[in-house]
């Protein structure tokens, strides 16, 4: 499943480094183009990764970052840069479901289900 998966994460990366790159660069129509694709590649490992609560959990913080990242964008391209309380809500969304997974469900899984999925 991993190696199916790595060509996604790939061109994940690099659509969040396009449209970050459009943040810093001002470039704001193709930098809200970009939210789509990174957003959905996000999302879609994500899903794939539903049964490795390390990776599935890790990838939920992801999405939040993404998330906060998205509307920070927004905020600063449009608004003043007014929206920033808001992105820190997926921010800590973020750290909320990393602290659940490393306070209540690692110790739950056992090494050798995560190497059977994988």
């Amino acid at each position: 499943m991993l190696k199916s998966i790595r060509k996604f994460e790939n061109l994940h990366i690099t659509c969040w480094l396009l449209k970050d790159t459009c943040w810093v660069m001002d470039l704001k129509t193709l930098g809200l183009i970009m939210i789509v694709p990174t957003l959905c590649l996000a999302l879609y490992i994500t899903y794939r990764f539903r049964a490795v609560p390390a990776e599935f959990y890790h990838n939920i913080a992801v999405c939040s970052w993404i998330m906060a990242n998205t509307i920070w964008m927004i905020g600063e391209f449009f608004y003043d840069d007014s929206f920033r309380p808001y992105a820190i809500v997926f921010f800590l969304l973020g750290l909320l479901v990393l602290a659940i997974y490393y306070l209540f469900v690692r110790n739950r899984v056992k090494e050798s289900e995560l190497t059977d999925l994988i």
